[in-house]
């Protein structure tokens, strides 16, 4: 049995996180006591204890914990933004390729990925790799997700709030600078940044990103087939990724685009939509699943060398 410890395990991410937990066959999980979540001995006590450490934290107060991490063989598993870019750091998205599933076996410093990063980077990596795009593409990302991703605040005011605005979608992050833009630069490999415009909703779990494109933008001359084709290739080994026929019906309700289809799974799924001129490409996932804490469990598991879908 492996000891794991979730610091933050109060939060919304954490508590999925040890609800999974509590259900895995290879994991005793240590606790703290709620009143005691902000004692640091005793999370610096519990940090070095633990065999893998869960960070489910603002990123100001993962570093922290990372600095009081002393033991050389506790293996961390960051939730938070702050090391998404940084190179030290395994990148915690095992399909993107053998590179990246190599580098989580072998960590001992893992960075979970954002929800939203997921999704564009599950789309813009293999066709950058395949030459279908390139980094200095113009790239423009609409993102809709529940209000649950934005944390227990956003998740009481949605809940209890009589204010008009929230019961309609509402765009969010106006001035492009949205805290998973670096990510999707750097684990995508695109040279400058995208425009990129969320939207969160009055629904709690659910996310999906969509990236248009004129086809005569594409580097490479090629029909939505063909694009199908090689999503479907890379992720030929992957059990929670699934790409669908182009104009994929039968996912769709009323011909309209279910956001909510992977809640409550690990599973993320790859759509194209569209024309002979203009493609639609479209990602799903739980933003509180593979966008979150399905991923750091699925990362978990491949770092101890557990079955992937171990819990999940």
């Amino acid at each position: 049995m492996f000891k794991v410890y979730v610091d933050g395990q109060h939060g919304t991410t954490g508590l999925l996180v040890n609800e999974r937990l509590e259900k895995h066959p290879n994991v005793k999980l240590l606790k703290i006591d709620y009143n005691e979540r902000h004692n640091s001995e005793q999370r610096k006590k519990l940090l070095n204890e633990a065999d893998v450490v869960f960070l489910c934290l603002p990123d100001e107060a993962a570093k922290e914990s990372v600095s009081m991490i002393t033991n050389l063989e506790t293996k961390v598993i960051d939730a938070s933004t702050a090391h998404r870019t940084h190179a030290d750091w395994a990148y915690g998205f095992a399909e993107l390729s053998q590179a990246h599933r190599k580098k989580i076996q072998g960590t001992h410093r893992l960075s979970n990925p954002g929800c939203h990063a997921t999704a564009a980077i599950s789309i813009l990596y293999p066709l950058i790799q395949a030459g279908i795009m390139d980094g200095d593409m113009d790239i423009s990302l609409f993102s809709i997700t529940g209000y649950s991703g934005g944390g227990k605040q956003m998740i009481e005011t949605y809940k209890n709030s009589t204010d008009l605005a929230y019961e309609a979608p509402m765009q969010y992050a106006l001035d492009l600078n949205h805290k998973h833009v670096p990510e999707i630069m750097t684990q995508a490999g695109l040279n400058h940044r995208p425009i990129f415009m969320p939207v969160v909703s009055n629904f709690e779990r659910g996310l999906a990103v969509t990236i248009p494109v004129f086809r005569q933008a594409l580097k490479k001359n090629v029909t939505r087939e063909e694009c199908a084709l090689i999503l479907k290739d890379h992720y030929k080994d992957a059990h929670f990724v699934r790409v669908h026929e182009i104009d994929d019906e039968e996912a769709l309700v009323d011909k309209r685009m279910h956001i909510q289809m992977n809640n409550d799974s690990n599973y993320l799924d790859l759509f194209i939509y569209g024309n002979e001129t203009q493609f639609q490409f479209i990602a799903c996932l739980d933003n509180l699943g593979k966008g979150a804490s399905g991923a750091a469990i699925q990362n978990m598991n491949i770092m101890l060398g557990i079955e992937e879908n171990t819990g999940l």
